[in-house]
Formats: structure tokens, C-alpha cells, sequence
């Protein structure tokens, strides 16, 4: 029969057996925390709106992606400049740890484009019916390369003049004006939700539709995924294709018009997350 002192001792002697076995199984190098480590980690997506949308033109995507368990960071693109809106972005991708999908919509093309050059984080790079540039290109010379944009400079516009502090006019903000809006964006999109967009449309400066992209193009040295809506009347589809054969993107094409992440968010969801999972 154990003294009471002895079975004291056996218990001890128990319980750091144990405590060191569970320290074993989950100490570096163990096959426990090799399995965890060994989980690739899902990059964080973020969602660039192009001219005349804002970050709601997102929501279906986002909100897809969300459950199927992806960080997502919808930047408000400033909209004032292709140089200073890439510095926006630039300095927002910074703050993002680990690995990144950049995704950018029409006009957001030329800015990822430029932001994502250089940062190791940028693991792939996807085009929704957007603009991919090369040094030199500009917005209004790449939209009119090719026949079949109905965005008329003289009858789709509404400009709004900028003043600096003393009076003087320094630029102009331009609208798409509204009843024009559904056709060329939204061309398939109920009616009612074609008109709020065309309500919460934010401007473009004027100056931006002929500055042209400079510095090295991301997609020289980072993959590229690219999305036509070919019923696209405002970027030609026949332009979106010569844009990604030149950046040797996966190319998709579906049947949906320019704002293509509202009118076919699954698709675009699909071609975010494969990209996703080929970086």
C-alpha cells in the first residue's frame, strides 16, 4: 500500500509527463505546427474603382469574396490624377502585410499599373473592362483607339469647373450625364439600380483623360488576368483585347457591359480567385 506522500509523488511525476508531451506535439518542428504553417495564406484583395463609380460598385464582389474567406480593401480611388492617384494606392498597398491580389476597373487599370511596379507584395494583377497601359498611353487616346465607344466628349459630358483659393480655374470635373449613364455603363442593369449608380457617380478630372502613363508597367513583372465585358460601350472590347495580348494576360470574356462587376459578379469573383490561388 503507497503512503499518501509516494501517490503525491506519482501524481506530480503524471502530470509533467503529460504537460511535457503536449509541449513536444506542439513545439517547433512538430507535424502539428508544420501543418499549420504549412496552409498557404490567402492574399488580401483589393478592389480599385475606375471614373465616374465609387466603392459600391464593388459590393457584390466584395461581399462574395468576403464569404469565401479573402480579406478584401476597397480603396476610394481619389480620381484627380494617374500619377498622384497611384501614389495613393502605392502608399496603401504599404500598409498591407503579406500577399496581394491588385484588381482594378477601367480607369483603375492605369492606376494599378502603375502602383503595383516594384512591390514584392503584388502577386497578380486582374483587369475588369479595364485600361492596361504601356508608357505613353492615355486614357483618351487608348478609349479611342478602336472603333466602338459611344463616349462622346461633346454629348456624354457634363463639366464642372475646378477654382484654385484666388478664383482661377485650374481644371474641371466631368460627369457622365445621367440619362446617358445606363446605356453606356449599365447597358443590361435594371433600370432603378442603373439610375443610383448613375446618382453616386464621382467625376474624373479633365486633365486625366490625356495624361499620359509613365514608368515601367506593372504587368512587364507581375501576372495579369483580364475580364472584356463585350458588350462594353464605353472601353471597346476589340481595344481591351489588344491591351491584354500586349500585357500576355489570361483573357475572359463575358457577356456584360463596362460596370461588368455589377451586372456579372460571379464571373468576376471567379477570375479574382483564380488568380488568387494561381499567385
Amino acid at each position: 500500500m503507497r503512503t499518501p506522500k509516494k501517490s503525491l509523488l506519482a501524481a506530480v511525476a503524471a502530470l509533467t509527463t503529460g504537460v511535457l508531451a503536449l509541449s513536444i506535439s506542439t513545439a517547433p518542428g512538430s507535424s502539428a505546427q508544420t501543418l499549420q504553417q504549412d496552409q498557404p495564406v490567402k492574399p488580401t484583395i483589393v478592389l480599385v474603382h475606375g471614373a465616374w463609380a465609387d466603392g459600391s460598385s464593388w459590393s457584390a464582389v466584395t461581399s462574395r469574396l468576403q464569404s469565401d474567406g479573402y480579406t478584401v480593401n476597397v480603396e476610394a480611388n481619389p480620381l484627380r490624377s494617374v500619377a498622384s492617384d497611384a501614389q495613393y494606392l502605392r502608399d496603401l498597398l504599404a500598409s498591407i502585410p503579406g500577399p496581394i491580389v491588385l484588381v482594378g476597373h477601367s480607369y483603375g487599370g492605369m492606376v494599378i499599373t502603375n502602383a503595383a511596379t516594384g512591390n514584392p507584395n503584388v502577386r497578380a494583377l486582374v483587369y475588369v473592362d479595364a485600361f492596361i497601359p504601356d508608357q505613353g498611353d492615355s486614357v483618351g487616346a487608348l478609349a479611342s483607339a478602336q472603333p466602338g465607344s459611344a463616349l462622346d466628349p461633346n454629348s456624354s459630358i457634363t463639366a464642372v469647373p475646378i477654382h484654385d483659393a484666388n478664383g482661377t480655374v485650374i481644371n474641371a470635373d466631368v460627369y457622365i450625364k445621367p440619362a446617358q449613364f445606363p446605356a453606356l455603363f449599365a447597358g443590361g442593369i435594371p433600370v432603378e439600380q442603373a439610375a443610383v449608380l448613375a446618382a453616386g457617380q464621382r467625376p474624373l478630372t479633365a486633365s486625366t483623360l490625356g495624361e499620359p502613363f509613365t514608368g515601367v508597367p506593372a504587368w512587364k513583372t507581375i501576372p495579369s488576368w483580364d475580364l472584356i465585358g463585350t458588350a462594353d460601350k464605353v472601353l471597346p472590347p476589340a481595344e481591351q483585347e489588344i491591351m491584354a495580348h500586349r500585357a500576355g494576360a489570361h483573357i475572359v470574356k463575358v457577356n456584360a457591359p463596362h460596370l461588368s462587376m455589377v451586372a456579372k459578379p460571379g464571373a468576376v469573383t471567379e477570375l479574382i480567385e483564380t488568380a488568387a490561388h494561381s499567385s
